[in-house]
């Protein structure tokens, strides 16, 4: 291993040699946030899971990686936990109701983050469970947005599963896979302290930065006089017919998030 710490504690060798099925754990549990506590648009996720099949892999000094037990392993507990969340999710959305969506903004929610994610099922239906797993932000208000709509328990556990197993499984596996390629493979068996360091401080400091980009909108936003908090009424507005989950998706353009006849670019200005 590389020994670049000059503080013992820092260590690369001494982190990952307490770190185990712990950090496997945090890894587990970020997951599950993604898509469990609507807290999931500050975190890394995709990049996380990459990471996380690289560090897998087995080298001299670790032979069952980072985690220490089968890539395999890794995989399936990181894609139950994407399950489970986004269960978690659904009810949260199921019990809670428009209530949900009853809040101030604030750097872990946004009434934006929710019409989002309601464009993306008005153009995908049902399918959003799945496709969302692959956009962040929707893939964290789409499991709740689909238990305030009341969409159909079993065909959502069942777009749940198949969202989890493709980007919690898959996605990780992949990472692994990736790992086998020669000059990547070179650098997980020589620097996998450093991309352990990398990941770890890599994801507090992306989670630091939206959260505070977050904040800062929403506190421009109320000092420009702008609404800022979502009463009851504003709420309801946002729940989504249950039959927007049954509609067929849109992949050729033709309509905009709001199910009309899509003009092009219709972001606003600001966004473009």
């Amino acid at each position: 291993m590389i020994h670049t710490a000059l503080i013992p504690w820092l260590d690369p060798e001494n982190i990952i040699g307490a770190a185990g099925p712990w950090a496997l754990l945090v890894v587990c549990f970020i997951v599950f946030a993604e898509t469990g506590l609507l807290v999931g648009f500050l975190l890394p996720g995709d990049t996380l899971l990459i990471i996380s099949g690289l560090l897998a892999h087995s080298t001299p000094a670790l032979p069952n990686g980072v985690f220490g037990v089968a890539a395999w392993v890794v995989a399936l507990l990181i894609g139950l936990a994407a399950f489970v969340g986004g269960e978690v999710g659904y009810e949260i959305g199921h019990r809670g109701g428009p209530r949900v969506f009853e809040r101030k903004e604030s750097g872990v929610f946004s009434v934006k983050n929710v019409e989002r994610t309601n464009a993306f099922f008005e153009r995908f239906g049902g399918l959003t469970i799945i496709l969302a797993r692959f956009v962040p932000i929707v893939r964290t208000f789409a499991p709740v947005a689909a238990g305030v709509g009341h969409m159909q328990r079993g065909r959502y556990t069942l777009y749940n599963f198949i969202g989890a197993v493709i980007w919690g499984f898959g996605l990780t596996m992949f990472g692994y896979l990736i790992g086998f390629i020669p000059p990547v493979a070179f650098l997980v068996r020589e620097y996998i302290d450093v991309i352990l360091l990398v990941a770890v401080g890599g994801t507090a400091l992306v989670t630091a930065w939206h959260y505070f980009r977050e904040r800062a909108k929403a506190r421009r936003a109320e000092q420009a006089g702008e609404d800022v908090v979502t009463d009851e009424d504003e709420a309801e507005e946002l729940v989504l017919d249950p039959d927007v989950f049954d509609r067929p998706p849109h992949f050729d353009g033709d309509h905009d998030g709001h199910g009309h006849p899509g003009h092009g670019d219709e972001r606003p200005p600001g966004e473009r």
